[in-house]
């Protein structure tokens, strides 16, 4: 198992999905989580259950991640409940918020998407940095969208995890002389309800039975490979968008 024993998570979006999957992860790994969720408490609350039921320390910190207010006091609450040092940051928030093309897409939209998947990194990045000693890691979640620019309509979402993957590369060099490590993932076809939402079932098959491994992403390897990526097992590790698609896509 991962040894993050001692170390302190924060992770953005960790109410559901691969967001969960992350926290459960880092937990069972030793780390004390953060739990953020935006609107869902219950469901952050199940989070830090399945984490203290297994021996280990979370705590459910409602915040927007788009808004700096909030993401303040997030930062304030997770310094009172785990103290001054924040070990490990991973950036999940996001969203595609529907499918649109060029022509259904107005500013708004546009500027909405970017908000919910650039902005909250950033805005969360620099709220979290200067908590973080030497031998810290950030682990943000761009998409297999931003390398191939997404399938029908996800235009803005895909346009944005492409941002992400080249703020994650400028990040890499501007912290490396701290000691922190900047890393992403970009995931491919990952069983959540992201795809429910957004991905025809016909089409999910399609893409499933294309992949070499001959199926879809599981949200709990995803949540292996970040703590993983957090550990020091990784230390020589920066820099890098990694991809976690069963082979569908290479970099």
């Amino acid at each position: 198992m991962t040894e993050l024993t001692g170390k302190v998570a924060i992770v953005t979006g960790a109410s559901r999905d691969i967001g969960r999957a992350v926290a459960i992860e880092l937990g069972r790994c030793g780390a004390r989580v953060v739990v953020n969720h935006r609107d869902n408490e219950a469901a952050a609350q199940t989070v830090v259950a399945e984490i203290t039921e297994a021996g280990g320390l979370a705590r459910a910190v409602r915040a927007d991640v788009t808004k700096g207010a909030d993401i303040a006091r997030m930062i304030a609450d997770t310094r009172t409940a785990f103290g001054e040092e924040v070990h490990i940051l991973v950036n999940v928030a996001g969203g595609m918020v529907e499918r649109r093309p060029l022509e259904a897409m107005d500013e708004r939209f546009f500027n909405h998407v970017m908000q919910l998947n650039v902005t909250s990194t950033f805005l969360v990045t620099q709220a979290v940095v200067p908590l973080m000693p030497a031998g810290s890691a950030i682990v943000n979640f761009a998409s297999q969208a931003g390398r191939d620019g997404g399938g029908p309509g996800a235009c803005a979402y895909a346009t944005s995890k492409g941002a992400v993957m080249t703020f994650t590369r400028a990040m890499a060099k501007e912290l490396g002389p701290r000691g922190i490590r900047v890393n992403a993932l970009c995931p491919g076809m990952i069983a959540t309800t992201f795809h429910d939402t957004f991905t025809k079932p016909e089409v999910r098959q399609s893409v499933a039975a294309a992949t070499p491994l001959r199926r879809q992403g599981e949200a709990e390897e995803i949540g292996a490979t970040v703590a993983w990526l957090a550990s020091d097992a990784a230390a020589f590790i920066t820099g890098a968008n990694i991809d976690i698609n069963g082979g569908m896509l290479f970099s």
